[in-house]
């Protein structure tokens, strides 16, 4: 029996002197024990990666959150001190292996930047700042030296009947761990909303014409896989699919989470 591989993206950190690929570890810990597939890092080179082969390898593909953002110039903005920091090398990765990915049929989930680079492969803008847009919420993580505090389950998303998470999830209000002081303004027009903020604020996508599981939330169930039924929910589905798209291609049966 099988484990799926999934690819898991990276940032590119400068510490001592040398410079990282690297990706958190509570995304690679939820991947292994709530989805059951075997995480492999993708280094972010960019088009010096050949994603054809890499994409006939592996079984999903899972984006991470991270500090920084994509950089506006993708998406039709100007890149200032107030919507950075960025990593271009992540951009240059991600942008083209999402976009493989849903041609190719591979299971995907976008989680925080990831459902942002999502949105932007597909031809969708970005909003930054948005907790001072008019009526918004502030989904920025409270100011805390504890991880489980800035973390901490604390805003309802609606789930909309007829989409792939209220398969998930059923529809209706899910408590959610949102932390992000960006979100996606204008969807791609491949993308289907599937979760709403109570302040309208995109909270989850699906891609309306995808062969496989495609989904991308902007909250965090990486963090809370382990103790919050919700969080790992996300993951088993996107764990079976990774196995389906693993039997399909290998004709192997793959190993349950």
């Amino acid at each position: 029996m099988l484990q799926p591989l999934v690819a898991v993206s990276t940032d590119v950190k400068h510490v001592d002197n040398y410079d990282w690929h690297a990706a958190p570890r509570q995304y690679l810990e939820a991947a292994i024990a709530a989805a059951g597939v075997f995480p492999v890092l993708v280094p972010s080179f960019g088009d010096r990666l050949d994603f054809d082969q890499l994409l006939a390898s592996v079984d999903g593909v899972l984006l991470t959150g991270s500090r920084s953002n994509v950089h506006p110039s993708l998406y039709g903005a100007e890149a200032n001190e107030a919507n950075g920091p960025y990593d271009q090398a992540r951009d240059s990765t991600t942008l083209p292996l999402i976009r493989k990915a849903i041609e190719y049929g591979v299971p995907l989930l976008a989680i925080c930047r990831g459902i942002q680079e999502l949105n932007v492969a597909l031809g969708g803008t970005l909003a930054t700042e948005i907790q001072e847009r008019p009526g918004s919420l502030d989904h920025r993580a409270p100011v805390s030296d504890d991880q489980d505090v800035r973390f901490a389950i604390r805003q309802s998303v609606s789930i909309k009947p007829g989409t792939c998470l209220a398969d998930v999830f059923g529809p209706g209000e899910i408590m959610v761990n949102s932390v992000h002081r960006q979100a996606i303004d204008v969807p791609g027009s491949r993308l289907q909303v599937e979760a709403l903020a109570p302040d309208g604020t995109v909270e989850a996508v699906s891609v309306k014409d995808a062969a496989a599981f495609a989904v991308g939330v902007q909250w965090h169930p990486e963090y809370w896989a382990h103790s919050d039924s919700n969080s790992a929910r996300i993951f088993h589905a996107f764990g079976d699919a990774a196995r389906a798209h693993a039997m399909a291609r290998t004709g192997v049966k793959t190993a349950a989470e």
